[in-house]
């Protein structure tokens, strides 16, 4: 398990090289990759979503995230269109990133993660701030989880 975290961890950390090392339309062709990775949103949160439920609402995009802490790793679930790769792709990523982590890890991400990302070049002011929310929305989620398991 302690292999796997870290393999996660370092997972972000290559990305991070990844993205600096493209020019700002390959960023946004490679983040628009991330979109077909999504996994479909589980049956059990189909219903909640339908009623609106764990929507961001800051972003224009409906995006619809759930994060669970499960024997110390942390798991995250979400819809958002396939009609929406840019924010489904950032999605992906942080989910293909983030899921399997420590809680600690995953709260250790900085919110400079767009821009160490090199996205900010390649996104609109909009669309940064719904991304930056998304990122928020995640890092509270855990934040709550450990707090109501400690």
């Amino acid at each position: 398990m302690i292999n796997q975290t870290s393999n996660r961890k370092n997972k972000l950390e290559e990305l991070k090289r990844e993205f600096g090392e493209l020019d700002v339309r390959d960023r946004l062709e490679t983040l628009l990759e991330f979109s077909d990775e999504l996994p479909d949103l589980p049956e059990s949160y189909r219903a909640r979503r339908d009623a609106g439920e764990n929507r961001v609402h800051e972003c224009q995009t409906p995006v619809y995230i759930w994060v669970e802490v499960a024997d110390g790793q942390v798991e995250i679930y979400a819809d958002v269109s396939r009609d929406a790769p840019t924010v489904r792709g950032f999605i992906s990523l942080l989910a293909n990133t983030l899921c399997g982590l420590a809680p600690a890890e995953v709260l250790a991400v900085k919110p400079t993660l767009l821009t160490e990302l090199g996205l900010v070049e390649a996104l609109g002011m909009v669309r940064m701030r719904g991304l930056h929310a998304i990122l928020h929305r995640i890092k509270l989620k855990v934040q709550r989880a450990v707090g109501e398991v400690g």
